[in-house]
């Protein structure tokens, strides 16, 4: 009687551990079934803010004339700008640059012969950064009018930023990561199964381009400042478990 309870036993044993390593077994093939998806992020946004810059130089043999002829054009392009409605905590003069200008005289066998002093070279740059971007975009288009008083003023192309990234960012990847997460249960509708837990998420590149445009993306991520309105975009990859 107990030899045969023994052997019954040892037989309900043998059957549990069988069942354990055929299930243990079940579910390693099962894990390492994997669905990998991308899914995308993408907003369009208005920069809110500007940054427009420019430069004046003044060139004179006289040193103090040249600071003085310079003064009175950081002063004019000081008052153009207010008058135009820019405040002036927001106008920004860079230190003063100078420069000796001089001309290289040569004969006629390629010998420089001799150099001349031309004057003294101030240049000075000046910057608006601003919240008000329709304003400044105007002003720097008028720019013009500046040219026209006297003033030799070079106008560089105003630079658009957005002052929210932060926060768009985080509103992108979530949503990159719902269009990943919906493209993962098609896929595995679609193959009879369902996804299990998420096994490994990864950041793609950030990237700024301006809008409607063929602007190329980087692989080390486009961060496009010349236009006003941008698009961005961010990829999120997932890799879940089958069930």
């Amino acid at each position: 009687m107990k030899s045969h309870l023994n052997s019954l036993i040892i037989g309900v044993s043998i059957i549990f551990t069988a069942l354990i390593f055929a299930n243990a077994f079940k579910n390693r093939n099962r894990s390492s079934e994997i669905i990998s998806v991308t899914g995308l992020g993408k907003k369009d946004f208005v920069s809110d803010l500007i940054v427009w810059s420019g430069s004046f130089s003044k060139i004179n043999p006289n040193l103090k004339e040249a600071y003085a002829a310079l003064d009175k054009d950081r002063e004019s392009i000081k008052n153009y700008l207010i008058s135009k409605g820019i405040k002036e905590s927001n106008i920004i003069f860079s230190a003063v640059n100078i420069d000796k200008e001089i001309d290289e005289v040569y004969d006629d066998d390629g010998n420089k012969t001799k150099t001349i002093f031309i004057g003294y070279r101030l240049k000075q740059d000046v910057q608006i950064e601003s919240a008000e971007v329709d304003k400044v975009e105007g002003i720097s288009r008028e720019v013009s009018e500046l040219i026209n008083s006297g003033v030799e003023f070079y106008s560089k192309n105003p630079q658009y930023y957005y002052t929210k990234l932060s926060e768009l960012k985080i509103e992108m990847i979530a949503e990159a990561t719902k269009d990943a997460n919906i493209r993962a249960m098609k896929i595995a509708e679609n193959a009879g199964s369902s996804i299990g837990h998420l096994k490994n998420a990864d950041l793609g590149v950030f990237q700024i381009v301006a809008q409607n445009s063929s602007e190329d993306f980087s692989w080390g991520g486009s961060f496009n400042t010349s236009s006003k309105r941008k698009t961005a975009t961010i990829t999120v990859k997932l890799d879940y478990e089958t069930e």
